[in-house]
């Protein structure tokens, strides 16, 4: 349980990077005025290739949705579209952090509570072999299936 939600944990760690620099980039071309000349820019396409482009005041964005999908959409629309994935993305992380805080305390607690347990039975052992009454336990020193 603790493995799965660190994996979920870090793999929103991962994308909210992703989802605050395109909604940062949207919220730009978003104050680009109509008249204004082109910009020319440098954009990933993958983790090592760039491409260089003119970009016009644009009226759409296209975002990727995952699963060898691409939208457009008008660009206040893409800015409510990510900010809210942003917003449930952040919120995400800060339930699976208090998760994983639940579960270090509660495995804290069971490890103590085992450990209580074993000292106990220790003592009461040493107790019983100093009175000298030690407990026979039921089948001691008889042959299994025999």
């Amino acid at each position: 349980m603790q493995s799965n939600t660190d994996r979920r944990a870090q793999g929103l760690r991962d994308k909210i990077p992703d989802i605050q620099k395109t909604l940062d980039m949207v919220r730009f071309l978003k104050t680009a005025k109509p008249d204004s000349e082109p910009l020319e820019t440098t954009f990933e396409l993958n983790d090592t290739l760039y491409a260089k482009a003119l970009v016009a005041a644009p009226q759409e964005v296209y975002l990727w949705l995952g699963a060898n999908v691409m939208l457009a959409y008008p660009i206040p629309e893409a800015e409510s579209l990510l900010t809210g994935k942003l917003e449930t993305a952040q919120s995400s992380l800060d339930n699976c952090d208090e998760d994983l805080d639940f579960l270090r305390q509660q495995i804290t607690t069971m490890e103590v509570a085992t450990a209580r347990v074993y000292n106990w039975d220790v003592a009461q052992r040493r107790k019983e072999r100093e009175s000298g009454t030690e407990a026979i336990e039921p089948n001691k020193g008889q042959v299994p299936n025999g």
